[in-house]
């Protein structure tokens, strides 16, 4: 992969952690504990704010997951191994690249997974 390609990858991979720690910091309130107190709060409307955090958290849970995959696309990228499989060192598809740029598997690797 050539430093043009590197160099766009790095940055498309730099907006989608600079857009999902802007999503975490707007998501904090709605991922803390809900109020039980059923004199303020009627039971539906408890359990729907019960049920809006689970959401709000398993949706922090996967911006988590996928910041941990930008950080380890930047080491590669760092360390020159960006752009070849993890599992068998082969070429990743410039396309797949493209649709998400934090992906360390060519797609023969990740169909057996």
């Amino acid at each position: 992969m050539n430093d043009l390609d590197l160099e766009k990858f790095k940055q498309l991979i730099l907006l989608q952690q600079q857009e999902l720690i802007e999503m975490n910091q707007r998501s904090r309130t709605s991922t803390q504990p809900v109020n039980l107190d059923q004199s303020s709060v009627g039971r539906l409307s408890r359990m729907d704010a019960m049920q809006s955090q689970a959401m709000a958290l398993e949706s922090k849970r996967r911006r988590e997951i996928q910041l941990k995959r930008i950080s380890t696309a930047l080491e590669r990228i760092e360390e020159g191994g960006y752009g070849y499989c993890a599992t068998c060192e082969e070429e990743i598809n410039r396309r797949r690249l493209e649709v998400d740029p934090t992906n360390p598997f060519c797609v023969s690797c990740a169909s057996k997974m």
